[in-house]
Formats: structure tokens, C-alpha cells, sequence
């Protein structure tokens, strides 16, 4: 293919102490801890709201909080949580913490926190590259209905999942190791579901340490029945509660793609959406609690499990985490099972936790990129610790390690360079367990 030249000038928007791209779980709990810390802030992200694959992906349940009878992730993401659940947005599960919620709330429930916090919101607006000097972003660049334009910074942290700003500003990514990526699932809502049979309680609520969640039952017969019902690959099923009577989100779609490329992507997206509405059939025509059910919702993207990870000061490796390695510079936790769903058939590979592992903080930048941190999917792990750090409140918890990072950073100009002890008191002080 040819290439075509383009040359534009892009509208300064603003300039910050701390720009943050992508909105997710990671996202808003990084922009709303840099704010809270004394950093003027801004916040990106591509939709009208907040939450990423919470709310545009629709996945649920949030996991996990709270692990062997002790909280794992706390500080903000915590707070959030609880302020969820007063809103009636969120049921918390006990023994893990693992959060049921109403997406819709949830998308209130952080954009009210962000704006509390002071963060400018930058919405509807869609990355598209950055401004690079000697390793150091001076400025990343949107696009929305305004045209181009530019937000300045003095540190950034990239939270879009896929490291995109990271890969745009030249940061080496982790290899393949050898394996193919996660496959993609879209998940779905169905309402007129019977939510009171046994069977779908159970199934709705996940509620039980070292416990594969998945509806067992469900899953036996659609494998026995899988090429009479003309039912393609799909993992799970896993239900969940939204909180509204009669009504789940649903977890069994699934393709291999890989989501940072677009053509890849964009014929995932049409081979889900085909997904959605077999596997709907499938339990409304054989599953007594789906007789009456119905597609309310679809999301609006792809569940991604994984794409690019950059190699950063540190990589976390499987060894470290089944063993809960303590490092000197430890900043979150994690306690969600190595979950590895294999890109062709059914298979899940599930490793549960003896102990809840540690995230140290050099897993968090790059080195030669001063002024870059990334938080969430992005982080610095190979493929065995990653399968259980990509879930949302692990997340949550290196995005707000992030953002208080960025505001300790603001002094010396350099990520690398920040006091790991204040940074681990300025947590404690928060709520984190690390």
C-alpha cells in the first residue's frame, strides 16, 4: 500500500500536570488520585463517559477486593465501590469483594468522582499520537469534533489498555512469548430471565473463593449440544447480576483476534455480534430460566484480554507472583486466579492464588521514557502474571499508583526518580494494601 503525506496543525487544548489517556477502570482511578494529590489534571477518553470495559464492554462482575478474609484493593477504588453501592449501582459479594454492579450507574458514580477531584474531561475524543522529545512527551495529540488537538503535560500516564500512547511514543512492548493472545468476548445483558430458580442464584452471584464461577450445568449440556443447536466456540457461561430483577449480563462469546490491529479487530467485532444472538437462541430456546428472554444491551466493544505490554523497568513474572514476591517497592496487589482462555475452543487454563501477589512500582514505567507511566493492562508482566493482573480491580489499584506517582514526580521531572517510600506512605494514607 502507498503512503499519503499529511501535514496539519493541531489546536493547543490545554496544558496539565498530569494528562491521563483512557478512561477505564484504571483511567479514572489514576486521574482522580493525581487530582486528589495536588496535580492539575486531565482525562481522555474516546466515548461519552467513563468506565471502559465496565460500562462500554459491560464486564462484570469487578474482582477481586478481598481475598482469604482480607482486603487486597483499597484506597479509592474501594471508596468507589462503597459510593457504587449506596447509589444502589453495586452489590459487594463477601468473602471476595467481587462487585456486581448497574452499568449505567456506574458511568455517574466515576464521572462524579473525576469532576469532585477537579479533573478536566476531554470525552469523545480519540488518541491519535503524540509529540516526542529525547524520550520525553511534551504533548499528546486527539482528535474529536474540534479538529486535532494538542494537551501538554509534564507527566503522563497511559491507561488505554493497549499501551497506545506508550507504543506511539516508541516504548519497547513485551514479546509473545510464544503464545497466541487471549480471544476477544463481547458480552451482552438479557432481560426476562427467571432469576429465581436455584440454578441461575447460584450462577448470578460470585461469591465463592477458588471457584471456577462459571454456570457448570449450562455449560455440560451446550458442550454435549453444541453441533445439533449449531452453538459456535464460546467459553463460560458466566451470569451475572445487574442488580435489576430478571435481568444478566452474559459472558460466552469468544473469537481470536488480535484488537490492535483494525482489520483484525473490526471482523471480530462482526463475527461477536453474530455470537450474541446464537447464543441468546441457544438459551432461550433449551434453558427453562431464558424461555422468555430477550437481548436488552450489547456492548459496545469487544471485551479485550489482552494486547501490547511494555517492557518497563521490571517485568513481573509468574514465578513472582504464584509466590507472592514482596518487592521494596511494592504499590498495589493482586488476587484475581491466573485465568488464560485459549484463543481456539473452550478451554480455560485457572491457577487460584494461594496469596494475594504484589505489584512493585518499576512495573509501572520504562526506562529512557522519564515523564510516561501506564497503569492497567499496560503494565510490565509476562503472559502468566498478566492472565491475573488484567482484571479490573487490579486495575484499579496500579492506576492509583500511578496517579500518585505522577504528582510525586512533578518535582524531579522523572518517574524513575520519585521516593518509593513516600509513595508507599502516600498510599497507605489512602487505604492501599501493599
Amino acid at each position: 500500500m502507498g503512503k499519503i503525506d499529511i501535514t496539519k496543525q493541531a489546536d493547543l487544548a490545554g496544558s496539565y500536570d498530569a494528562v491521563v489517556c483512557g478512561g477505564g477502570p484504571a483511567g479514572f482511578i489514576a486521574a482522580i488520585a493525581a487530582a486528589r494529590s495536588g496535580a492539575r489534571t486531565a482525562l481522555i477518553d474516546r466515548y461519552g463517559f467513563l468506565g471502559g470495559m465496565a460500562t462500554a464492554g459491560i464486564v462484570a462482575p469487578l474482582s477481586v477486593f478481598t481475598y482469604n478474609g482480607e482486603k487486597v484493593i483499597g484506597g479509592i477504588p474501594w471508596e468507589f465501590c462503597e459510593r457504587l453501592r449506596d447509589m444502589g449501582g453495586a452489590l459487594i459479594e463477601e468473602p471476595l469483594g467481587n462487585v456486581a454492579f448497574e452499568p449505567e450507574l456506574y458511568k455517574l458514580c466515576c464521572q462524579r468522582m473525576a469532576l469532585e477531584a477537579g479533573v478536566d474531561l476531554y470525552l469523545h475524543s480519540y488518541l491519535s499520537g503524540c509529540k516526542v522529545s529525547g524520550g520525553r512527551i511534551d504533548a499528546a495529540f486527539i482528535e474529536n469534533k474540534n479538529g486535532t488537538e494538542a494537551i501538554e503535560g509534564r507527566i503522563f500516564i497511559d491507561c488505554t489498555g493497549d499501551a497506545d500512547l506508550a507504543f506511539a511514543a516508541g516504548v519497547p512492548m513485551q514479546g509473545d512469548e510464544g503464545r497466541p493472545l487471549q480471544p476477544l468476548s463481547t458480552y451482552f445483558i438479557l432481560s426476562g430471565v427467571d432469576t429465581s430458580t436455584p440454578r441461575m442464584r447460584q450462577a448470578m452471584h460470585h461469591n465463592r473463593q477458588g471457584v471456577n464461577c462459571q454456570c457448570e450445568e449450562i455449560r455440560a449440556e451446550l458442550l454435549a449440544r453444541r453441533e445439533e443447536w449449531g452453538v459456535p466456540e464460546f467459553g463460560g457461561p458466566w451470569f451475572c447480576t445487574t442488580l435489576q430483577p430478571g435481568v444478566v449480563t452474559v459472558n460466552m462469546t469468544r473469537t481470536a483476534a488480535d484488537a490492535t490491529s483494525n482489520r483484525d479487530y473490526t471482523r471480530a467485532e462482526c463475527e461477536l455480534r453474530e455470537q450474541v444472538f446464537t447464543m441468546a437462541k441457544a438459551l432461550k430456546e433449551h434453558f427453562p430460566e431464558f424461555r422468555d428472554s430477550f437481548v436488552s444491551a450489547v456492548a459496545v466493544q469487544a471485551g479485550i484480554r489482552e494486547t501490547r505490554r511494555i517492557a518497563g523497568a521490571h517485568t513481573i513474572t509468574g514465578e513472582e507472583y504464584v509466590s507472592a514476591f514482596r518487592y521494596p517497592d511494592s504499590i498495589s496487589r493482586g488476587a484475581h486466579p491466573i485465568d488464560i482462555h485459549v484463543a481456539g475452543g473452550p478451554a480455560q487454563n485457572v491457577t487460584f492464588l494461594k496469596t494475594p501477589a504484589y505489584v512493585p512500582y518499576r512495573a509501572l514505567y520504562a526506562p529512557g521514557f522519564p515523564n510516561l507511566l501506564v497503569a492497567g493492562r499496560c503494565i510490565s508482566a509476562d503472559k502468566t502474571a498478566f492472565a491475573s493482573l488484567r482484571v479490573q480491580a487490579s486495575c484499579m489499584g496500579t492506576g492509583q499508583a500511578a496517579g500518585v506517582a505522577a504528582s510525586l514526580a512533578l518535582a524531579g521531572g522523572d518517574v524513575s526518580g520519585i521516593d518509593t517510600g513516600k509513595l508507599q506512605d502516600k498510599l497507605r494514607n489512602l487505604g492501599t494494601v501493599i
